[in-house]
């Protein structure tokens, strides 16, 4: 018997100042590398490419303001391009994936240029690793630690540039040389600051409500930081005199020559952690997609399948081998950067291309006009670096090859049917079992991790002992931190068949149990946010058998639990 689809409800909490936070956190690392970059290939004339580019970021991001009024349940790539064609939707989330996987290449390569380590690819994989091995617990404190990283490269930037004002009248600007070609070709290699804003489109199904004022909030402040003061400091850089070799870490000489050695050293700190922090991002999304797509049954479920700690093994181990293996074969930052654009620019353009021919969509005619004008600019870039990077193509067309190559074998495994008995286990949603409430009305709640009988039995005897004869149990299937999840999926085999037994358990104590399915990345919020929704006055929990390590990486699931809670609700632990 097939499972019901249930509806994933996550609580809607990320404000405009978190998901700007979160957004700089990936928009925010590109001036690291985009100025040193467009230097590199055009020299005293790359302020005009960095100011073009500036325009195309601003555009772009404005765009985007437009696709997450449109899409607020979701509105990166594969999710707003599923409605139209879920062929395509899963070849955007490919391109993704290329993207995030340069992402975390490139942003660890640069970290360790700024850090000024010896072979720095080598210490970037050993990063890459490092973060993999942290992941492996699911972390979910790493957020905090990001915002303030991320304000802190935004202080430390602003500083750099008025700093810098004094010296603007003496900047050496000159303008492109050659032809159309050959500028359009550098200007192509600067295209790098657009990867975060996707990211933006991703949190739209978790922002706060209504998620256009949030998502405006959260873009603007970061979309005119990120476009100024990129090109800002691109101007700047023009005024050192004999400035060669910063390719790689351009700001950290900006630094140096404009406030003293010692700044540039603290450039090189925050900024190299803000890189690592991109790194940590960059994997974090990477096992998200893959675990999106194996739940919608486009990747082999194995890419799925939960370790202990509620991480997709497998899908992590692929998050941490193919960008580590990125920088085993491309170690020069320009080649990295033309792998990076290519996917990201892809995904974006097709974003913005799905949600301009959507005319169900509530878009006015100048914000289409916008939409259609992006997309042909960024078509053409797509175009150029397919024509002009060849292992750029061959890059795009491997991920894309090897992930359609895993989405055939998908279709072609026939999932394992689950047997009547279990199927047969209503688990209800929040939102649904609020709607039985006046049927089954209870004051208490028991979350389960696994079959404890003596909590059972306890939770028995306090239900008769209110007069009641229902009781609330819920189970949280775990994820990995993911801003953009499937709207609908299949409960687990292991949750139908642990919620079954308990409420078989309860039945024979004479008590009616209403099962209630939950599904996200933090089982505290959920388990709380549950209780509140159903207004009871007692949950009951089991200790928790986590490491005092895994809890102080990934949280303790009673503190948040107790920190969550309505203040009228009582927590009953149960050993």
């Amino acid at each position: 018997m097939a499972i019901a689809l249930k509806r994933v409800e996550r609580p809607r909490e990320l404000t405009w100042f978190q998901a700007g936070a979160m957004l700089y956190g990936d928009w925010g690392t590109s001036k690291a590398y985009v100025i040193g970059i467009a230097f590199a290939l055009s020299g005293h004339a790359s302020w005009l490419f960095l100011g073009l580019m500036s325009i195309l970021t601003a555009m772009v991001g404005v765009c985007y303001t437009i696709v997450c009024r449109t899409h607020p349940d979701g509105g990166g790539v594969y999710s707003s391009v599923k409605n139209r064609s879920q062929t395509l939707a899963v070849i955007g989330a490919l391109l993704l994936v290329a993207d995030y996987v340069v992402t975390a290449s490139i942003s660890a390569f640069e970290a360790f240029h700024y850090f000024r380590f010896q072979h720095p690819e080598m210490w970037a994989m050993l990063s890459i690793f490092v973060i993999g091995v942290v992941n492996w617990v699911g972390p979910t404190k790493g957020g905090s630690i990001a915002v303030l990283i991320g304000v802190a490269a935004s202080l430390v930037a602003g500083v750099l540039f008025i700093s810098t004002l004094p010296s603007l009248p003496y900047v050496e600007l000159a303008w492109p040389r050659g032809g159309w070609a050959a500028n359009w070709s550098s200007f192509v290699g600067i295209v790098l600051a657009l990867s975060g804003v996707e990211a933006v489109a991703n949190m739209t199904g978790i922002m706060v409500q209504p998620v256009k004022r949030t998502a405006k909030r959260a873009i603007w402040p970061v979309l005119i930081e990120v476009s100024l003061l990129t090109f800002l400091l691109g101007i700047a850089m023009n005024a050192i005199p004999g400035l060669t070799n910063h390719t790689e870490d351009m700001l950290r000489a900006l630094g140096d020559y404009y406030i003293g050695s010692w700044y540039g050293q603290l450039v090189s700190v925050v900024f190299g952690f803000l890189l690592l922090s991109a790194v940590n991002t960059a994997v974090s999304d990477l096992v998200s997609i893959q675990f999106s797509l194996a739940k919608d049954r486009e990747l082999p479920s194995v890419f799925a399948r939960l370790n202990r700690f509620g991480m997709p093994w497998l899908a992590l181990v692929v998050a941490v081998a193919i960008p580590a293996l990125v920088l085993l074969i491309e170690r020069d930052l320009v080649g990295l950067a033309s792998l990076y654009a290519i996917g990201v620019v892809g995904a974006i353009t097709m974003n913005l291309g799905a949600t301009a021919t959507d005319f169900k969509l509530s878009v006015k005619p100048w914000e289409r006009a916008l939409l259609f004008s992006a997309m042909i600019v960024l078509l053409f870039i797509e175009v150029t670096i397919a024509i002009q990077k060849h292992n750029a193509l061959f890059f795009a067309l491997s991920i894309l090859g090897g992930g359609l190559t895993l989405r055939y074998v998908a279709k072609l495994i026939v999932p394992v049917p689950v047997s009547e008995e279990v199927a047969s286990v209503n688990v209800l949603t929040v939102s649904e079992a609020k709607e039985i409430a006046p049927l089954y009305k209870s004051s208490s709640l028991v979350a389960l991790k696994s079959i404890n009988p003596f909590l059972l039995e306890e939770a028995a005897i306090r239900v008769k002992a209110k007069g009641e004869n229902s009781i609330y149990l819920t189970y949280v299937e775990e994820t990995p931190p993911a801003r953009d999840l499937p709207s609908e999926i299949e409960p687990s085999p292991n949750s139908l068949e642990l919620l079954g037994q308990a409420q078989k358990e309860m039945e024979a104590k004479g008590i009616t149990a209403v099962p209630v399915w939950r599904f996200g990345e933090n089982p505290g919020k959920l388990i709380a946010d549950a209780a509140r929704e159903l207004e009871v006055k007692t949950v009951m929990i089991g200790t928790t058998k986590r490491s005092a390590l895994t809890n102080l990486i990934r949280g303790d699931v009673l503190r948040t639990l107790d920190k969550n809670l309505p203040k009228d609700c009582h927590l009953v632990i149960s050993g």
